[in-house]
């Protein structure tokens, strides 16, 4: 923009020309600033599960490389994935984020709920004591199972696969006990076959396996069963798995698995969503005993869909500047990206309208002198009497246009509507004197 333009610009042509310009910017940064939050959250809470259970560890992980990022994880234990839905579904619970099991909860019943992805794999072990084979869950029909406690994970989750094969609590006599419990009700003989819902390497898994009157469920429909259901995966564990010297198990065993995945609210800043994927692509990309080397974390949740950011993540690791740049400088710069970007859309057109506005303002002053002009003209047509009035209107008029304060190039200008009042002048003193 000329600057030149500018240099005889008197303060009320400004207040004309750009107090409106400026009020519009600043009702644009207002809507912005409300609507798109341009300053991140520096702490978030994640419900996880029982006080010391594996997901308190896991969430301590996630703790640590959030801190190094300039952002505290809150960690708020719970009864169990159910709770946490429900914690997540309650904006007045303060929780963001969730460690819940695939095939709990849905859309439906917590809305407000969307996925960052898949983390792990979690198997479903059926350690049974009879002599007879058990491949099927129907094979399970009449007998004592201990199907874990009501409303948690390991309850919810058998139930939906016996639910599958026909079998139920009408049929079947279900125990609820937790994990620990239900090992000892299956040694003792309480419980005909005990369901857990627990990591491979977990100790609980390998002395049940190790028990030489305790046999491990090989589920052969297990790819069928993962095919009727998405929320499960056909897994198999590779023999020698659990106890290489003890050849546990000594054939390759098939296993149903659900995902643990983590959840998130909706209104989740971006920022925090993209840290919080970044976290767990350090903490499960490692392989493990069912995992490959980059798994996780993955898209295999079923019940909720993937967040934007999660979509985002997946598909290109983030934008650019997110995995150039620290969490802080990237989510300023994201922001002010969103900010700038709209704003520049509409002001930049403006302020090359302004010019044009400027002009129109300059020239609206000599177009009223000339309508002036004019009228004295018309009064001159009419034989008006008193031409002193008339010469003196037409002298107040050049001493107005004398006064204007315009730039160099509306010289022009100034100078023609001088020569038509002089040409009026003449003309009114040549009708004086006829």
């Amino acid at each position: 923009m000329n600057k030149k333009i500018f240099a005889n610009y008197s303060v009320k042509d400004a207040l004309i020309v750009f107090l409106p310009c400026l009020v519009a910017v600043v009702g644009i940064l207002c809507f912005a600033y409300q609507h798109l939050d341009p300053a991140p959250p520096n702490h978030l809470t994640i419900s996880t599960g029982e006080d010391q259970s594996d997901l308190q560890v896991l969430a301590k992980e996630y703790q640590d490389i959030l801190k190094q990022n300039g952002v505290r994880l809150d960690i708020k234990p719970s009864s169990g994935p159910m709770e946490n839905l429900k914690r997540l579904q309650d904006e007045a619970s303060g929780v963001d984020a969730a460690f819940v099991q695939d095939g709990l909860g849905s859309v439906e019943a917590q809305p407000d709920v969307s996925s960052l992805g898949s983390l792990y794999y979690e198997p479903v072990w059926i350690f049974y004591r009879t002599k007879e084979k058990i491949t099927h869950f129907s094979q399970l029909e009449g007998k004592r199972l201990a199907s874990g406690r009501e409303g948690h994970a390991t309850h919810v989750i058998i139930q939906r696969l016996l639910k599958l094969n026909g079998v139920n609590a009408s049929n079947t006599k279900l125990l609820h006990l937790d994990a620990a419990e239900s090992a000892k009700a299956l040694i003792r003989g309480d419980a005909d076959a005990a369901a857990f819902l627990l990591p491979p390497d977990d100790p609980l898994i390998r002395s049940l396996a190790l028990h030489h009157e305790l046999r491990l469920m090989n589920v052969t429909q297990a790819e069928a069963i993962s095919r009727r259901d998405a929320a499960f995966h056909h897994l198999v564990l590779p023999r020698g798995a659990i106890d290489l010297n003890a050849d546990e198990p000594n054939e390759d065993v098939n296993l149903v698995s659900s995902t643990g995945t983590l959840l998130v609210r909706d209104d989740l800043h971006p920022a925090l969503a993209y840290l919080l994927l970044k976290a767990a692509s350090q903490i499960h990309d490692s392989p493990g005993v069912f995992e490959r080397r980059g798994e996780f974390p993955s898209n295999k949740d079923d019940a909720f869909p993937l967040s934007d950011d999660a979509i985002q993540f997946y598909k290109s690791g983030g934008s650019l500047w997110q995995r150039l740049l620290p969490y802080w400088l990237a989510a300023w710069f994201d922001r002010f990206i969103l900010l700038v970007i709209p704003i520049l859309a509409f002001v930049l057109p403006l302020f090359k309208l302004i010019p044009n506005m400027y002009h129109w303002r300059l020239r609206s002053k000599i177009y009223q002198r000339y309508g002036e002009l004019k009228h004295i003209e018309t009064e001159i047509a009419h034989d008006t009497p008193s031409r002193t009035d008339l010469l003196k209107r037409l002298d107040l008029i050049e001493d107005r246009v004398n006064r204007m304060k315009m730039p160099k190039n509306f010289a022009e200008y100034i100078y023609s509507l001088k020569g038509h009042i002089q040409f009026v002048r003449d003309r009114l003193r040549n009708t004086t004197n006829a």
